[in-house]
C-alpha cells in the first residue's frame, strides 16, 4: 500500500452540513518520534475514550473565484492559531481530496473538556475534521466501504495530528507498523483485531489536572528532538516488546504486566524528554506526589489502578470499572488537592468517531 490508494477523484459537491463528534484517546504505548510526512518511529497503542470529545459542523457550498477556503470558529469565536493549523493540514490533504478545492467550508468546533487540560485535544480536533472532510467525498462514492471510509479518514486526520489517527475507532487501536497485528500500517491506525479481556471492558481513565497551563514545548516540537535522541534504538525496541507485552495482558487479562509496562512506557516518555537535547522538564513536583500516593492506595488497598502521562504534567488514573466508587473517594480524598482548581474529568473508553447529522 502506498499513498496513492488514498487519493479521490475529483468531483464538485453541491451544498450541504455535516456534523460529528470525534474523542480523544490515551495511549498505552507512546507514540514519541516521527519521520517524514507523519509518520511514527514506533507503535503505539491507545484507549478511545469516550465522554472527552470534539463536536465538528462543516457547512459546505461551491467555492466563488477568489474566495478563501474556509472559515473557522472554535466555541463561536474566532481563533487565529487554530486557523493557522487548519491551513496547514488544508494543504497536507489537498492532493489527497481535491474537491475540497471547489468548495468553500464554514468550520465551527467545541470540545465537551477544557482545553490544555492535558487531554489530545489535537487528536480529537482533526479527527472529527478529517471524518466530517471525508464524509462529503462517501456521498459522492458509493463504491468506497466502510472500511475503507474509516481508514482514509484515520489516514487523513493522522496529517493534522499523529494521535488523532487512533480516535477513529475503538475501543483499542494500534498505530505503527509491527510484527503483531497484520494488517497494521503507518499510514493509518487499525482495531486492536484481537479478544480483549472482560477486566478491559468498560475500562475507566481518570484525569487529574495538575496544571491547565499550555505546555511550553508543543507535542510536534517533542517529536522532532528524538531524530537525533542518543536512545532512539534503544527506545524503538523497547516499544516494541512492550506492545507485544500489553496486547498479551489485554487479551488474556493480566492486570499485573498491564500496569507495569503503562507506568513503564509513562515515565519513558518523560525520561526521553528529559535526557534530549536540550532537556525538557514539563512532569511537576505535584504529579511526582500524587504518583507516590497512587502506588501506596495500590498495594494497601489491592486495587488494580495505574497512572499513565501524556507530554505534560497531568495525571491518567486507568481501573476496572467495578472499582470506581473507590477510586473517586480516594481522589476526593487525597490527590484533589493536588489538581489546579480541584478539577478532576472523569471518563471511560469508548467507540470513536460518530456521525451525528449528514
Amino acid at each position: 500500500m502506498d499513498e496513492s490508494n488514498f487519493i479521490s477523484k475529483n468531483f464538485k459537491p453541491k451544498g450541504g452540513r455535516i456534523v460529528c463528534e470525534s474523542p480523544s484517546n490515551i495511549a498505552l504505548i507512546k507514540y514519541w518520534g516521527k519521520y517524514g510526512l507523519q509518520f511514527p518511529i514506533n507503535p503505539s497503542i491507545s484507549f478511545t475514550l469516550s465522554n472527552c470529545k470534539t463536536i465538528t459542523s462543516i457547512e459546505y457550498c461551491p467555492r466563488s473565484k477568489g474566495q478563501e477556503r474556509f472559515n473557522f470558529l472554535y466555541d463561536g469565536k474566532t481563533k487565529k492559531s487554530f486557523e493557522n493549523k487548519i491551513e496547514k493540514f488544508f494543504n497536507r490533504i489537498s492532493s489527497f481530496c481535491p474537491y475540497l478545492e471547489n468548495l468553500f467550508l464554514k468550520i465551527n468546533s467545541k470540545n465537551t473538556f477544557p482545553h490544555s487540560s492535558g487531554i489530545a485535544s489535537s487528536a480529537s480536533a482533526f479527527s472529527s475534521l478529517a471524518f466530517c472532510v471525508v464524509s462529503i467525498e462517501k456521498r459522492y462514492n458509493e463504491t468506497m466501504t466502510e472500511q475503507n471510509f474509516l481508514n482514509k479518514v484515520s489516514f487523513i486526520a493522522r496529517l493534522g495530528s499523529g494521535s488523532g489517527s487512533r480516535s477513529i475507532s475503538g475501543p483499542l487501536m494500534i498505530w505503527g507498523e509491527n510484527e503483531f497485528h497484520s494488517e497494521s500500517s503507518n499510514f493509518f491506525a487499525v482495531n486492536f483485531g484481537k479478544k480483549i479481556h472482560s477486566l478491559f471492558k468498560n475500562y475507566q481513565n481518570t484525569i487529574l489536572i495538575i496544571d491547565d497551563k499550555i505546555k511550553h514545548l508543543s507535542s510536534s516540537d517533542g517529536h522532532k528532538k528524538m531524530i537525533n535522541h542518543p536512545f532512539l534504538n534503544d527506545r524503538k525496541n523497547q516499544a516494541r516488546n512492550n506492545l507485544k507485552r500489553i496486547i498479551n495482558a489485554i487479551s488474556n487479562g493480566d492486570l499485573q504486566i498491564f500496569i507495569k509496562v503503562v507506568e513503564e512506557e509513562a515515565m519513558t516518555l518523560h525520561a526521553l524528554m528529559m535526557s534530549s537535547h536540550p532537556p525538557t522538564v514539563l512532569i511537576k513536583s505535584k504529579t511526582l506526589e500524587v504518583i507516590k500516593l497512587l502506588k501506596n492506595f495500590r498495594e494497601k488497598e489491592k486495587v488494580p489502578i495505574c497512572f499513565t502521562l501524556d507530554a505534560g504534567p497531568n495525571v491518567h488514573l486507568l481501573y476496572p470499572e467495578k472499582y470506581k466508587l473507590k477510586v473517586i473517594k480516594f481522589i476526593e480524598q487525597k490527590l484533589m488537592h493536588y489538581c489546579q482548581n480541584n478539577l478532576f474529568i472523569n471518563d471511560s473508553i469508548g467507540l470513536g468517531t460518530k456521525l451525528l447529522k449528514f
